[in-house]
């Protein structure tokens, strides 16, 4: 099944509030619909399988991981009608283009990412990603200091919140990130 215009639909959050899950949910729900689904990840993220993208709950979906941005134009099969794309904050930014261009070309585009990294600043591409999309979703997981609702990613060094000058990309789960509200999100600038 073709779409008559293609899409971009984004996912964005902290980590642990849903993304993948829900980018999981999305092209399920296309591969029942019977469409032609292929879903890229950047090869930077090893953290539960290289050939699928997994959520933090387990869930997981088949996927082609991939150096760079532009090498989804030559892995992409002619028939396909969706194309998902987990953990965008880590491509170049290529993918700003590769993004419009599948979706100019009739292709859904469901895309899932931090929309703001360890320091709450937007992160790589999303901001630009977030800005042309038809829609966007942006979840929130539970802070891990008073229970409400969590917008920020708080990176931990021995337990303790990430300096403002630290590295931006550092791929990791539980054991060195939790999900925090506005009020608990610190990042030292010393």
């Amino acid at each position: 099944m073709s779409h008559k215009t293609g899409s971009v639909e984004v996912i964005c959050g902290s980590m642990f509030c849903g993304k993948t899950d829900e980018l999981i949910r999305r092209l399920r729900r296309a591969t029942i619909a019977k469409q032609k689904v292929q879903v890229f990840k950047p090869v930077i993220d090893l953290r539960y399988g290289v050939e699928k993208v997994t959520s933090h709950a387990g869930s997981e979906f088949d996927a082609t991981p991939v150096q760079a941005a532009s090498q989804i134009y030559e892995l992409i099969a002619a028939d396909t009608t969706v194309v998902g794309i987990d953990e965008a904050q880590f491509f170049d930014q290529e993918i700003e283009t590769v993004i419009e261009n599948l979706a100019g070309k009739g292709i859904r585009v469901i895309v899932a990412g931090l929309d703001l990294n360890f320091k709450g600043e937007p992160f790589g591409s999303m901001p630009f990603i977030m800005a042309r999309a038809e829609q966007v979703s942006k979840l929130q997981a539970i802070c891990m200091v008073c229970g409400e609702p969590a917008s920020r990613s708080q990176r931990l060094v021995n337990n303790r919140p990430a300096r403002y000058n630290d590295p931006i990309i550092i791929v990791g789960a539980s054991e060195m990130y939790e999900a925090r509200c506005r009020q608990h999100h610190e990042v030292p600038r010393d």
